[in-house]
């Protein structure tokens, strides 16, 4: 086991170790056997190890569970395939790079779909194995990678996409870009692998250690008052400060995650606790340290376990402020007023303070493909043929046509909605409602959720049309599984995917992402969830205080308890 891990009195260091941790140390620095894999013609997969290690480049092994079955039944093993996961902190990608991407999944994918993801990123679906090399270094050549997407790394750093106060924004997208880059991996596997890069040796990891970290590892950059990237879900948060539109520091967010297993009551999702306010000058530190930390004293015996959130509640989040700050060389100043509102996207035209115009496109679930009736991907790519400036990928699953000129708005505007993506019908609940990859493709998917969230939305929205508030919404998001991709465990009503068809149905967060919901019913079909939303959103129309949404009222009302601290709280 590597000397960057050192046992912490309070665990027993005589633990058998996750096995994680064996493969990560044998990995020779995440190089593994892979290159001997993508020779191996006879398999469509990839070896137990090399499964996992294929997280740290940025994909994940899938197969269509669709048509799994159909596939045992005529002997063949499942239709293995990866999907990838880029790497764009701020989420900020270019025309040209936008048209190489939608050129790839239109030619090299099983799906054919860019999917934009709330890691505020896309996701090519469905790339079978001769053409995973020829995809990377097709991302290479226009400037993208997909490297420390995935595995035991700090991921993608999210940013909010704030196109009005353009100035503030890109100081923010700044230090997102900073932060991803200081935090990488220094292995040359990637290169190796990937783009055919010269052999060298690595002999150490300085930040992330050469058994990497604990367990995954998210990192945000948030203006407030906009939330969108819902910073209680996060291990690492700068939430900017500004003074006269002019950024001054940071205050610093540890400890957030949403993820949680089924029936084991140790695990489940947390808020952040606020550390206070750093100077500009210590935000790499500051970052570099809440990692080390992490790397040094999270569990690496349950895997479960394993998270920032899990090490603040073991170990007591002072303890933890106190080494980080140790280790830093910087004390924690107080934390400076800030508030959230709001955490959706603004559809729609906005104008900056630049003179920029800014088009937000309500893209429903993520999914860029060309429907029969709408062919967004096709709209997307003529957008991207003409377009001056450049696309933002929101954590709303959203797309963002950035930087327009006066000259090109009506142009831009025309395409959009000849392709369907803009659409004056979508109400304020469809666009306030998000899910999760889930089924056919996600190997941890219990329920559906992408392809089940239009119709389920459809049936909210008569739901409030009856009770006379078509135009209201409640922040709604579905989940195939209970690991949080989709950050249910944000929302006023979250569903959890537990069986097929069958969801626990959580109640109680707020409109601000700032609480976490509560379970309020236990593995039931929409015949049993959809009455009690009915009656519930009757009640909240009726006895509501003037513009409660309806998270805080079903806690006002005791429907559910407040979860405040969720140790103790959540499953009590």
């Amino acid at each position: 086991m590597s000397t960057d891990y050192k046992p912490n009195s309070k665990l027993d260091p005589n633990a058998k170790f996750a096995d994680n941790e064996r493969l990560k140390t044998q990995s020779n620095f995440l190089r593994g056997t892979i290159e001997t894999d993508l020779k191996d013609q006879l398999t469509g997969g990839f070896t137990a190890d090399n499964f996992q290690l294929i997280r740290f480049h940025g994909m994940y092994q899938q197969d269509d569970r669709d048509i799994r079955p159909e596939r045992t039944k005529q002997k063949l093993e499942p239709l293995h395939n990866v999907m990838l996961r880029a790497r764009m902190p701020g989420g900020i990608i270019k025309p040209q790079q936008w048209l190489a991407i939608d050129k790839f999944a239109q030619e090299k994918s099983m799906y054919g779909s860019i999917r934009l993801t709330t890691r505020q990123t896309f996701q090519f679906h469905g790339v079978l194995k001769p053409n995973i090399k020829e995809m990377h270094q097709m991302l290479n050549s226009v400037g993208i990678d997909s490297i420390a997407t995935a595995g035991d790394v700090n991921r993608n750093v999210l940013c909010t996409t704030n196109p009005v106060e353009s100035e503030l924004h890109q100081e923010a997208y700044e230090w997102a870009t900073k932060i991803s880059e200081h935090l990488l991996p220094h292995t040359k596997a990637y290169a190796e692998i990937w783009l055919n890069g010269e052999k060298t040796e690595t002999t150490e990891e300085p930040i992330l250690g050469s058994t990497y970290l604990p367990r995954k590892f998210k990192t945000t950059v948030t203006i407030p008052p906009n939330n969108e990237v819902d910073v209680h879900a996060n291990d690492l948060n700068f939430v900017a400060i500004a003074d006269n539109g002019k950024l001054v520091g940071f205050n610093v967010l540890v400890g957030g995650g949403l993820a949680m297993t089924h029936g084991d009551v140790t695990t489940y999702p947390r808020k952040a606790d606020d550390f206070g306010f750093i100077a500009l000058e210590h935000t790499l530190k500051i970052a570099e340290h809440v990692v080390s930390v992490q790397r040094d004293w999270g569990n690496r015996v349950n895997r479960k376990n394993a998270k920032t959130k899990y090490t603040l509640d073991t170990f007591g989040a002072d303890a933890f402020k106190a080494e980080v700050e140790k280790r830093a060389g910087v004390k924690f100043e107080q934390s400076r007023p800030y508030e959230f509102t709001h955490r959706g996207d603004r559809i729609g035209w906005v104008e900056g303070i630049d003179g920029k115009h800014h088009l937000t496109l309500f893209i429903e679930n993520g999914r860029i493909l060309d429907y029969p009736d709408k062919p967004l991907k096709t709209g997307c790519r003529k957008i991207a043929e003409i377009h001056q400036g450049d696309f933002r990928m929101t954590a709303n699953q959203n797309l963002i046509i950035a930087g327009v000129p006066s000259e090109q708005k009506a142009v831009i505007e025309q395409i959009a909605r000849a392709h369907g993506l803009i659409n004056d019908a979508h109400t304020n609940q469809r666009k306030n409602s998000m899910a999760c990859v889930a089924l056919p493709t996600c190997p941890l998917a219990m329920a559906e959720a992408e392809r089940y969230l239009p119709d389920l939305v459809t049936q909210v929205e008569g739901l409030l049309e009856k009770h006379g508030v078509a135009d209201d919404n409640i922040i709604l998001r579905v989940v195939g599984c209970p690991n949080g991709c989709g950050r249910a465990m944000l929302a006023e009503v979250g569903l959890v995917g537990k069986g097929l068809g069958k969801y626990n149905v959580y109640l109680g967060g707020n409109r601000q992402g700032t609480r976490v919901p509560k379970l309020y019913l236990e593995n039931v079909g929409e015949d049993v969830y959809l009455p009690a939303l009915d009656e519930l959103i009757g009640q909240w129309v009726s006895e509501r205080q003037k513009d409660e949404c309806f998270g805080d009222f079903v806690i006002r009302k005791g429907i559910v308890t407040e979860v405040k601290v969720s140790k103790t709280d959540f499953h009590a």
